[in-house]
């Protein structure tokens, strides 16, 4: 079969690849080889928010005497808690499928490979190998969990997000190597149903990546649970040959070892570029990704990778906006380049932690003269009353400019308000503007607006 375009992979950067390219006059199909949605949909992002509002929900009602009402007996039922979080991950499945014949996008299923000639080979789980055609293949083939050579995941003591997502029975202990997103998530949901947790991260702070304003707040938060957490620690060897696993870390205080029923390997993600074919023709990678153009064409004309293939952050969203760019490029439509310093990153735990652009540390080490605004949810009337006052706003501003260099959230739903920072980003605007912007009273979003305003010691609101 013949199409104009073929996409290999259906998660979010290849599922709306092909929708894009179909809304564009393309004659479509993608190629998939599991569920519709990819690993975010079904395995990641999607079902992993889920098994966390049941946490936020059991923590609502642990403290219902703060709110006013007395709980009795409140225990987290696990079975119907995943059974949620995979009920919602097929949903949003079958909201690709519809897309897609809304679309008129053909869906093969089977694992794709790519041949010279512009042609797509399909293996299916049964049946025969079938051979396909098109003037444009985008590869979109996504990542899988990293295993760390000492603590290869056996799915059984050893865990990735896959069994993490979908426990039999609650472990009495988890150890989690990482605190990352993914780690962070984690132990927080596995916290809240009363698991004992440990944090064993490499880096000197939890969520290292963030602010480090950020990084002490939710260390502190989770320290308040009863979370074990472990920086400056590097995990030497895993034993499992007992009933308990035992983890050898080393610590700046010397080794110790930590003890846990469980052991949850969150050390980031590779990059599945085998067996597609690109050796063949000649395509050589770089760490094992996909070296591509600003429009994620590769050096094989009619080839183009994006997502967590390409050498670009490994986000849902990030692969998304690669895909409308590298669509719309093919189709001639010069589009806009994704803006990689304006990418918003979030962990989904309590409180929340949103942020986009520079850390006050990275403006610090370039030498950049900046300011800071902060302001803290506890002068928030709006956080008061929800009985959420952990957290804060917090903006790195240039000087010379009034730019928002970069914007760190902590608090209750801040993912939901960092778009707004993306935006005003975007368009340029400053501190001042901001400041001078009207936020509806009272909410959780008016610390933007004093934030912006603490910039220029102006803040004057509760």
């Amino acid at each position: 079969m013949k199409y104009d375009v073929i996409v290999i992979g259906a998660g979010p950067g290849g599922y709306v690849a092909a929708i894009r390219a179909a809304q564009l006059g393309f004659n479509t199909a993608v190629v998939e080889r599991s569920e519709l949605g990819g690993i975010c949909l079904n395995w990641g992002c999607i079902p992993t928010k889920a098994l966390l509002k049941s946490a936020q929900a059991l923590h609502y009602a642990e403290r219902g005497a703060d709110y006013g009402f007395t709980a009795e007996n409140v225990t987290p039922d696990l079975a119907a808690i995943v059974a949620r979080s995979r009920g919602v991950s097929a949903t949003m499945n079958k909201g690709v499928e519809y897309l897609f014949k809304k679309n008129k996008v053909t869906v093969i299923k089977g694992s794709g490979k790519v041949l010279a000639g512009k042609r797509v080979e399909v293996t299916p789980l049964e049946g025969a190998v079938e051979v396909h055609e098109a003037d444009h293949i985008i590869l979109a083939t996504g990542s899988r969990p990293a295993e760390l050579p000492f603590a290869p995941i056996d799915g059984e003591k050893i865990w990735c997000y896959y069994q993490a997502l979908v426990p039999e029975a609650l472990p009495k202990s988890l150890a989690v190597i990482g605190s990352g997103a993914i780690g962070s998530e984690f132990a927080f949901f596995y916290r809240s149903l009363g698991v004992e947790v440990t944090i064993i991260e490499f880096m000197d702070r939890v969520l290292p990546i963030e602010d480090d304003d950020t990084c002490a707040q939710i260390s502190r938060s989770f320290r308040k649970m009863g979370i074990k957490v472990m920086v400056s620690s590097a995990v030497q060897k895993v034993d499992t040959s007992g009933d308990i696993c035992r983890l050898t870390v080393q610590t700046k205080k010397g080794e110790e070892i930590v003890e846990a029923e469980k052991v949850l390997s969150a050390v980031g993600v590779r990059p599945n570029t085998e067996n597609l074919g690109l050796e063949a023709l000649g395509i050589e990678l770089n760490r094992g990704k996909v070296p591509v153009d600003k429009n994620y064409k590769t050096s094989v004309d009619g080839l183009y990778a994006i997502g967590d293939i390409i050498a670009t952050p490994a986000l849902a969203h990030v692969a998304s906006a690669e895909a409308i760019c590298c669509v719309e490029a093919i189709a001639g439509l010069d589009p806009a380049p994704v803006n990689y310093d304006n990418i918003p990153g979030c962990t989904y735990i309590t409180p929340e932690v949103a942020s986009v652009g520079m850390t006050e540390r990275k403006a610090k080490e370039l030498g950049i003269d900046y300011m800071v605004g902060k302001f803290p949810f506890t002068a928030s009337g709006k956080a008061t009353a929800a009985g959420a006052r952990d957290g804060f706003v917090k903006l790195v501003v240039d000087v010379p400019t009034d730019k928002i260099l970069g914007a760190h959230l902590v608090g209750d739903n801040v993912s939901e308000m960092i778009g707004g920072i993306v935006a005003a980003r975007n368009l340029g605007i400053t501190a001042k503007q901001l400041a001078g912007s009207m936020f509806p009273h009272p909410t959780m979003s008016e610390a933007l607006m004093e934030a912006a305003a603490a910039v220029h010691n102006e803040a004057i609101h509760i």
